[in-house]
């Protein structure tokens, strides 16, 4: 009786071991899944941080004087000078 109970305790154990690495809390599913999830939180915190950098240049810029001011409004609303004529042009063909 004895010898039988040894080997069917250490397949037991075995089963349960294997069980927890397939289907528990730390399981190779989950960790591949959490690797995953590391990897593309990293690739959105790059996003972020590149434009993050941007912005702080652009509050630079702001604040050092109004020549950003005023590329962004010739850039972004078509701000023309009193003095200057605006002239807009197009290629041949670019209507076709």
């Amino acid at each position: 009786m004895r010898q039988r109970a040894v080997p069917a305790l250490l397949i037991t154990l075995l089963v349960v071991l294997h069980a927890q690495l397939w289907l528990g809390r730390g399981s190779l599913p989950k960790v591949a899944q959490l690797r995953s999830d590391l990897a593309q939180q990293q690739a959105q915190n790059e996003q972020a941080r590149l434009a993050n950098s941007q912005l702080e240049a652009e509050v630079r810029d702001l604040a050092d004087g109004l020549e950003m001011v005023e590329e962004k409004a010739r850039m972004e609303l078509g701000m023309v000078k009193a003095n200057e004529i605006f002239v807009q042009y197009s290629r041949p063909g670019a209507g076709k």
